[in-house]
């Protein structure tokens, strides 16, 4: 018989907690001021965030484990009772903190959060939710109450220490760029590193690849249709059949991008208008499964069109992919990692302008400077290269941002 009790929470929570392994964290893992009363992790399904806090659990309250507890609403305990009798309990038994896994599957979420901060004004609370999620002000404000964290997928850099165990600290782009070559040289005398990028632009930007092994692209594309009919249901108000044609352009996308996108030839294949194609398309990169870029014009202006749709990462198009162009995978994986660090646009010429200042071109070991050459701040990111020179920059590197 299933045990419904409210003690089956504290036995989860703790075996969880106790299997959870901490010799290596994440990137945010240490930027997260934990002592904030109020914190929200966002993130796509499968980056890590559950491993997350249980790690900050089990690391933090050691010597006083009852007054953590960790919830997550996928619990069946939770379809004949309230998260509200969950905090009621935990608090009023000597409770400090808890932590909510899945906030978006909670309805009006954002007021019960705020009741919660009211309520209980000493009590720490730290939710998780999808990246979906939208921090609105039209239910319960908490804009002034959180700090919102949001975590990606594993960088390249990560990858290598979870993969290798090689710790190599971020890199800020104004570093990579002037000392390239030294950084570059330092750690392609430890590792092959040409070897490992391959490995993780087939299956290294979501830490469950560690358990998949071959089985990964099924999980990955078993996680892609779970956003869809099951997270995003919660955050929009949509219909199976409006989920079934998002999934249908998100395969579509995978077959042509990137693309200057004919959106009207789109529609028309999806049969649906340019409303709801457009708001197909927000679905998509809320959820990160797709990146849009527009030129800056455009993204001041906020107009809806993108100039170029991209896959969120390149396991994806593995993934999704019939067949994926290496062109395309270096221009995924240098948007996907850049964009942690600058505000990435599309440029009149060349591939990619960060921060409306450094032009990227990106392309193969024997890429030339022919198109941007006349242009202050301009560089290559090259493939297939171990080590650069001047403004040629190995592509890989673009891994160690964050």
């Amino acid at each position: 018989m299933e045990d419904t009790s409210i003690e089956s929470l504290y036995r989860t929570s703790a075996r969880l907690v106790k299997g959870v392994k901490t010799s290596i964290h994440r990137h945010l893992y240490n930027e997260i001021n934990w002592d904030n009363w109020l914190i929200a992790i966002k993130g796509a399904r499968g980056v890590g965030k559950t491993t997350l806090i249980l790690q900050h659990i089990k690391e933090t309250f050691t010597k006083s484990p009852s007054q953590a507890l960790y919830v997550s609403l996928d619990n069946l305990w939770f379809t004949t009772h309230t998260l509200s009798e969950v905090v009621e309990y935990h608090y009023t038994h000597g409770g400090t903190h808890i932590f909510i896994d899945e906030i978006h599957k909670y309805p009006h979420w954002q007021t019960l959060i705020k009741n919660m901060t009211d309520e209980y004004q000493d009590l720490h609370i730290v939710y998780t939710g999808s990246s979906m999620l939208k921090m609105s002000a039209d239910e319960g404000d908490l804009s002034r109450r959180q700090r919102v964290y949001t975590l990606r997928g594993l960088s390249f850099r990560e990858f290598l220490l979870f993969d290798k165990g090689i710790a190599v600290s971020p890199l800020k782009l104004e570093d990579l760029l002037a000392s390239h070559e030294e950084i570059a040289m330092r750690l392609t005398e430890k590792v092959k590193i040409l070897q490992l990028f391959e490995s993780y632009l087939h299956h290294g930007y979501y830490p469950f690849y560690k358990r998949e092994a071959d089985g990964f692209g099924d999980r990955l594309q078993s996680v892609v249709k779970t956003i869809l009919y099951e997270d995003l249901p919660y955050v929009e108000p949509v219909t199976h059949a409006t989920i079934r044609k998002a999934l249908q352009m998100l395969v579509i996308l995978a077959k042509s991008i990137p693309q200057t996108p004919n959106m009207s030839e789109l529609y028309n294949v999806l049969e649906t208008n340019r409303e709801q194609g457009m708001k197909m398309l927000g679905f998509l990169e809320s959820a990160s499964l797709i990146r849009t870029l527009t030129t800056e014009k455009k993204r001041m202006r906020n107009l809806a069109k993108p100039d170029k749709i991209y896959l969120d990462n390149t396991n994806l198009m593995y993934a999704l992919a019939v067949k994926t162009e290496v062109g395309t995978i270096r221009e995924t994986f240098f948007l996907n990692q850049s964009d942690a660090v600058g505000e990435v646009t599309y440029p009149t010429t060349g591939d990619f302008l960060i921060d409306g200042r450094w032009l990227f071109e990106v392309g193969g070991r024997h890429k030339s400077f022919d198109q941007i050459k006349d242009i202050a701040d301009s560089f290559l990111a090259i493939d297939d290269v171990e080590t650069g020179h001047g403004n040629k920059i190995p592509l890989w590197m673009f891994g160690m941002l964050y």
